[in-house]
Order: C-alpha cells, then sequence, then structure tokens
C-alpha cells in the first residue's frame, strides 16, 4: 500500500481516475491568474484548512475537485476574498482496505474564460444587452469539453469595463453580484455541470 505524504489528498478525475496532488497545488490550479493577486501565505493557509477539513475533521483522502472547490471558496471568503465555486460532484466510495493508485503528475482538467475580454467583445455591440448572452455561451461551450474545473476569471476587471468605473463602486458591486448570480444560474440548468466544478474569480 502506498503511503500518500501528509500534504496529499487524491483527486478523483470526470474519467473516474484517482489522482495523488497536493493539496496546496490543486489549490494554485484552481485559483489560476488569481493565486498572484493574493498574499501567497493566505493561499497557504486556505490550502491548508481545506486540507484539515478533509483528512482530519472527514477523515477523508480521496475527493472530487468538485467538493474541494467548493470548501476553498468557503475558506477563502472567510479570509474576506471574492470568489465563488459551485459543484455538484458526489465523493467517490472507496472500499475498505482500498489501496490508492501511484502518484502521478496528471492535473485536474482546468477551462478559463476571461471575463474582461468577453465584457470587450460585449462592448462593441452593446454592452451588457450582448454581455449576458455570450456568457450563457460561453458557459455552454467549455462544459461541451467536460472540464474538471471551469474558472471565470478578472471578474473585477470586468465588472469596471461594462460600468465604465475607474473605481469601485455600489453600482460595480451590484454588476458583479449579478454577474456572479447568473452563472450561477445557467451553470445550474446545464446536465454537464454533474462533473464539473464552477468558480468565479
Amino acid at each position: 500500500m502506498i503511503q500518500l505524504k501528509t500534504d496529499c489528498l487524491v483527486f478523483q478525475t470526470n474519467e473516474g481516475e484517482n489522482i495523488p496532488c497536493s493539496a496546496e497545488w490543486v489549490t494554485f490550479e484552481l485559483m489560476g491568474d488569481g493565486a498572484a493577486l493574493v498574499d501567497p501565505e493566505v493561499v497557504r493557509h486556505a490550502s491548508a484548512a481545506v486540507l484539515h477539513y478533509f483528512k482530519h475533521e472527514l477523515q477523508r483522502q480521496f475527493v472530487s475537485v468538485g467538493e474541494f472547490a467548493l470548501a476553498l471558496e468557503k475558506v477563502l471568503r472567510s479570509f474576506g476574498l471574492s470568489v465563488s465555486a459551485e459543484c455538484q460532484t458526489q465523493p467517490p466510495e472507496q472500499k475498505d482496505g482500498a489501496t490508492p493508485p501511484p502518484p502521478c503528475a496528471s492535473p485536474p482538467r482546468v477551462l478559463e474564460s476571461n471575463l474582461k475580454d468577453l465584457a470587450g467583445l460585449a462592448a462593441s455591440e452593446g454592452f451588457e444587452l450582448l454581455f449576458f448572452p455570450q456568457l450563457r455561451q460561453e458557459l455552454r461551450r467549455n462544459l461541451d469539453q467536460s472540464p474538471n474545473v471551469l474558472r471565470f476569471h478578472s471578474l473585477r476587471d470586468c465588472v469596471k469595463q461594462l460600468a465604465g468605473a475607474r473605481r469601485w463602486s455600489h453600482r460595480c458591486q451590484r454588476l458583479h453580484d449579478q454577474i456572479v448570480d447568473f452563472l450561477r444560474s445557467c451553470w445550474e440548468s446545464e446536465p454537464a455541470r454533474r462533473s464539473c466544478a464552477l468558480m468565479v474569480v
């Protein structure tokens, strides 16, 4: 039986594979470019908190990427960071005495969409009226590729561009919440979401 490193969990992929990975590495992968905007020590603490939750509080070593993403969202929000994750995955069932597979380097399949770029396309043709239909289309297009994680990033820049604002305002916050709610609503209506996590950063 292979002994996992203390900082590792076994992540389940869409294909049913179980891949041992460092929780910190997966945290940085899920956060993507957003990790560069956060103190690395905060990211490490968030990773350690999620790792502790699964390994010590739930006594689990096997976890889906979606479950990890959702737990990470809660921790990051507790640190005052604006992150949204949704998942619809079930924890993998392991028989007693099951042996974890050998470590490998396969990462979770993460697809990214730049919200600021989508806002730029909408700005040239009609701003918010076209932005939301484009957002729904982008979500569906990416879900068709069966990712483990679908990450929409650059939300703040997107909001400021759509609002035509240089500084954050109450209008920006309302638009921010509207985009997150819209993505969640679209994601919840798609059958393909069941093996995928959604993150909005």
